[in-house]
This record gives C-alpha cells, structure tokens and sequence, in this order.
C-alpha cells in the first residue's frame, strides 16, 4: 500500500521584500524539498519560489491552480495525488492558506482521508495585527470582510460594536483596500469615541503602519489608507449599566426588619 504524502501549507510574504525577513530557515528548507504546488495564481507562486532561490526551476514543477471557485474534481485531483505519496504544499498569495485565503477545503479533505497536513511558520496579518493592538488577545473574532458600503455596512459596524462592549471581545476585520479610507470615515463617524479602533497597514513591510487608539482621538488624525492592505481591529468599552457606571452593578439595598 503506498504511503500517502503530506500537504504543507505555506506562508508567502505580506508583500515585496528585497530579502527575505519574514520566514525562517526550516521552512526555506522544507520547500525546497518540494515540487508539486498548489496555488491560488502560478505567477504569483512562481515569483515567490523565485524569491527564496528554490533549486528547481519553475518549469519543473507542477502547479495546480485553485481558489474558492475551484470545482470538486479539481480539488479531487489534487487530493489523489497526496493519495499516491506526493508531498505538496498549498502557496496563496499573502500570508497564511486557509486563513482569509483558499486552502481550507482541500485541508479539510486531506484530513479526511488521512492524509498528515503540516503547517509552517509565517506572517499573518490578522495575529500580527491583534499582537500589535493593545486589544484583548485573549478574546477575539475575525470576520473577514464586511458589507459593501451602505445600510448593512452600517449595522454591521454597529454589530460589532454592541458585541464587543458586551463580551469584551476585539473584532477584527478587512476591507478591499481601495475602500480603506471610505470604512474609516463610516468607522469614525458609527463608533464611540470611547472605543479603541486600530488599523495596521502594509504589515511586515518598510512602509508599514500600526495606529491604535480612541475614535476621539481618531477625529484629530489625518490618515490615508488607501490601497494598502490593511487590518482593522475595534475593541468597546464596558457596557454602561443602569447607574451609568461601566463595570459595576447598580447597589441594592435590603429593607430592615422592624426593631433592628
């Protein structure tokens, strides 16, 4: 019976770097090691494999395009591979696979059929953004991209807002980036200026941007966000009780016994 290989899931830098800052040296090593790829565009992935200096040419490799388009047979296909003993690993374009990137449903199958699913070490905005917060890493909730701008952006936000005052959560979330400056301005203008809202930008990057404070100090910020691939994190103050107090419960008094 042949020993299946195993899926490697590759983190790919947050952006251009001249040399490499972002990867160890193990996970270099195992990709070399590598020729089959499963990837979210070839041309991106065969830029990365350019970056790290992989000893086989690209044209040696295989690849296989996928994404969340990708139909089940094709996904099927790759699975059989790893079936047959061959060791692949899955490429996005930034980051993590399978975290706000394609990659979960191949995982999922692999696991399914026994297949071992190795992950390697590398930048994620999202962690790297909650670290860089000063927000509750302890508790916190990614979700992804929100609303298109309009009413549903709009409850959302407030959404999110309601929810972390009442669970003390931080909520992270996305934003196509030539939209960043348009969901600061609803953010700005749908928050408390008690809560703490944070944008981190460009991470790991030369230019990179990490801003974290109070709306009301936001109102006195210039900023510019546009096309920069960009991390927001909002993290509400207690909920307010009936005596206006945040984080304490309104005292009760017990009526006395006549006689005492």
């Amino acid at each position: 019976m042949t020993r299946p290989g195993s899926l490697y899931l590759i983190p790919a830098p947050l952006g251009p770097h001249p040399e490499n800052q972002v990867l160890p040296d193990h996970v270099i090593k195992t990709v070399y090691e590598l020729n089959t790829f499963f990837v979210e565009r070839i041309r991106q992935a065969n830029s990365f494999l350019r970056w790290i200096k992989h000893p086989v040419p690209d044209y040696k490799c295989r690849f296989y395009e996928f994404n969340k388009h990708t139909p089940g047979e094709d996904l099927i296909e790759m699975l059989s591979l790893l079936k047959d003993g061959v060791n692949a690993g899955i490429i996005t374009e930034a980051g993590c696979p399978g975290v706000a990137d394609p990659g979960s449903d191949l995982v999922r199958l692999a696991h399914e059929s026994g297949i071992p699913v190795i992950p390697l070490v590398g930048p994620s905005s999202i962690l790297l953004a909650v670290m860089a917060s000063g927000m509750n890493g302890q508790a916190f909730s990614f979700h992804g991209y929100l609303p298109r701008p309009g009413l549903q952006r709009t409850e959302r936000i407030r959404q999110l807002q309601n929810e972390s005052a009442a669970r003390q959560i931080t909520q992270v979330f996305m934003e196509t980036p030539y939209r960043n400056n348009s969901l600061m301005s609803e953010l700005i203008r749908e928050l408390s200026d008690g809560t703490r809202l944070c944008a981190a930008s460009n991470l790991t990057l030369p230019d990179e941007q990490i801003i974290s404070c109070r709306v009301s100090e936001w109102k006195k910020k210039k900023y510019d966000l546009d096309h920069r691939p960009a991390i927001f994190l909002l993290m509400a103050a207690e909920a307010e009780t009936a005596t206006g107090v945040k984080g304490k419960k309104k005292p009760t008094h017990k009526r006395k016994r006549a006689g005492k």
